[in-house]
């Protein structure tokens, strides 16, 4: 993977510096999401029926993992989850679009 930022949050000098480092790393994130998606599309080819494509037990398992990666970042594992469970039921419904029309 590519380096996104050039300097650590504590050689930053000015608000400017923060910025331009917060887009690179949003930026990155986001590329990433655009990958994370193709996989769940690609995954789409290889479930048998729609209770495959929402994988329950998948997903409350994923979150689980979601919370404690959260926590040994020290962020808010309620807040990830709950952007993690966001972003995945999006991508469940696009997922079960692309799923219905093979």
């Amino acid at each position: 993977m590519e380096v996104f930022n050039q300097l650590q949050p504590d050689e930053c000098v000015g608000m400017g510096d923060i910025r331009r480092e917060i887009d690179a790393l949003d930026q990155a994130v986001i590329k990433l999401l655009g990958k994370r998606f193709r996989y769940v599309l690609a995954a789409s080819k290889f479930k048998t029926s729609a209770a495959a494509v929402r994988a329950q037990e998948r997903f409350n398992a994923m979150l689980t993992t979601r919370r404690k990666w959260a926590e040994a970042e020290g962020l808010n594992p309620d807040a990830i989850e709950k952007m993690y469970s966001d972003l995945v039921n999006h991508f469940i419904s696009e997922e079960m679009k692309h799923w219905s029309a093979q």
